[in-house]
């Protein structure tokens, strides 16, 4: 047996008449197409030779098959397929080199497209919704000061690396089968008793399930418990990603006004179906729910028959003193879904997230998950699990607790010295950024002079339903960034000549 590189692959000759180049099948296509299928057979092979040269599926130095294996691909003689190759040589396409083969001699410039027919998309009521949403966009670098990035230079890569190299050697075929759409069991078992002891939610691994990130958890949500017409309140200012997903399902938003205790709600509102909260740090002020107002909503819930999504997002990250416990573990109605993501804790490629829900909700939740998507990767569940599990994940929190909130502090202080003729920085026990206020009126304009400076201030009023509630301000995200950058940042931004 002789191994041989053919166009780019290692073929094994005893399989060469199975095996073909990744060409083969777009060359047959060409070949058979009906609109081409007159004239002799030497003109159709030029001419599927000449449209793949034309249309990129072949460009220079590219090597074709020899006019044998040519031949038998597209089904005609080798005399027909060494006259096709001999013809595009005389006209310049292609290149015979001898004992080496056939090659493309000439890129083509590709013609840019023909003007695409005007008009909407025909979308359903539902894909409308969602496009007006915007979508929620993370950002992939983490720039001063976009929000909400965890530092990955802390994260033990090496270690990740090795726990995944003893996963694939220990379940490696098993991982890469189909998995359970609830959740890999380990990693179920793991969060079920990391939100127990750390966060006081009352479960166990078969009200836990793993997903794909916490947007999807709010997908399920809204497409399971809302329907079109149906009252949420929220947060105001609040979170638009959650703004978005139940937007999209048909809801009617309510905001609610926040204060120094959280979410006020007020009889004059009107029956929800769903309450979300980000109760234990505010998105995006960072105030916390008191005890007072976590058990009226608890209470109102019960009244009104309605469900309470707890979103937890980044409770791991509490600086000053120790975070309240979830609101799940005072639920005793099932009436709280409770969410989490290891996108802060851990990194954001990981894709994982999960969600606690009342044992009522786990079959309907667990056929949805079907519907969506089936499963998360079975591999970095399996990862995630052994790290949770040898009590890697708690130190690593440790750690970046620290880390964060000495960077929480050098951007709080960097604030305060050079930015505050403009600039108000909220108070927050915890978190990834930091809310700044503005003047009013003055967050745009602001905001272009930052940008033309080099620094991304993500603001705060477009956090705001209503127009009259609407506050100006930056949410500066810190965790992902050295003290260095920080002080550069803050710099850049003090140069800013307030309107």
């Amino acid at each position: 047996m002789t191994i041989l590189p053919d166009f780019g692959l290692m073929i094994d000759t005893h399989y060469r008449h199975k095996i073909r180049p990744i060409m083969t099948s777009a060359l047959i296509s060409l070949f058979q197409l009906p609109e081409h299928g007159d004239g002799t057979l030497r003109e159709r092979v030029c001419g599927t030779l000449r449209r793949a040269i034309h249309g990129g599926t072949l460009s220079r130095g590219q090597r074709l098959p020899s006019s044998r294996v040519l031949a038998e691909d597209l089904g005609v003689s080798r005399v027909t397929a060494e006259a096709a190759y001999s013809q595009l040589e005389a006209e310049g396409y292609l290149q015979r080199r001898v004992g080496q083969g056939t090659f493309v001699a000439i890129d083509i410039v590709k013609s840019p497209p023909g003007t695409k027919a005007t008009g909407e998309p025909r979308l359903s009521s539902r894909g409308r919704l969602i496009v007006q949403t915007g979508g929620c966009r993370d950002p992939q670098q983490p720039l001063p000061f976009a929000a909400g990035s965890p530092d990955l230079r802390a994260f033990p890569l090496k270690l990740w690396k090795q726990l995944t190299a003893q996963q694939l050697r220990l379940r490696g075929e098993t991982l890469m089968r189909y998995g359970d759409p609830q959740g890999y069991l380990p990693l179920r078992e793991a969060i079920a008793g990391y939100v127990s002891q750390a966060r006081g939610v009352n479960c166990d691994a078969q009200q836990v399930m793993v997903l794909t990130s916490s947007q999807q958890a709010l997908q399920l949500i809204a497409a399971l418990l809302l329907d079109s017409g149906d009252k949420v309140w929220m947060e105001e200012p609040g979170y638009a990603g959650a703004r978005n997903a139940f937007t999209s399902a048909g809801a009617e938003l309510v905001p609610v006004s926040v204060d120094e205790a959280g979410m006020r709600p007020h009889e004059q509102l009107p029956r929800p179906q769903l309450i979300y909260l980000t109760p234990s740090h505010h998105y995006p002020t960072g105030v916390a729910l008191s005890l007072a107002r976590r058990l009226e909503l608890l209470a109102l819930a019960q009244r009104q028959r309605a469900w309470i999504v707890e979103d937890d997002y980044d409770s791991e990250f509490h600086y000053d003193g120790q975070p309240m416990p979830a609101m799940q573990g005072l639920d005793r109605q099932g009436n709280v879904l409770y969410l989490g993501t290891f996108s802060k804790t851990l990194f954001p490629s990981l894709r994982l997230a999960y969600l606690v829900v009342p044992p009522a909700l786990v079959e309907p939740f667990t056929t949805a998950r079907t519907v969506y998507d089936g499963h998360s990767a079975q591999l970095m569940q399996a990862v995630t699990a052994e790290f949770i599990q040898q009590g890697h994940f708690a130190a690593h929190l440790r750690y970046m607790r620290q880390l964060y909130r000495s960077r929480r502090d050098h951007l709080l202080q960097e604030v305060q010295e050079k930015l505050g003729h403009y600039a108000t920085p909220q108070q927050a026990g915890g978190g990834l950024q930091l809310s700044v206020w503005l003047p009013p009126g003055q967050e745009t304009a602001l905001t272009r002079q930052a940008q033309q400076l080099g620094v991304v201030t993500p603001g705060l009023a477009a956090q705001y339903q209503r127009v009259q509630a609407r506050r100006d301000g930056w949410l500066l995200g810190f965790a992902a960034l050295t003290p260095g950058e920080i002080r550069t940042g803050v710099e850049r931004l003090a140069r800013i000549i307030p309107v």
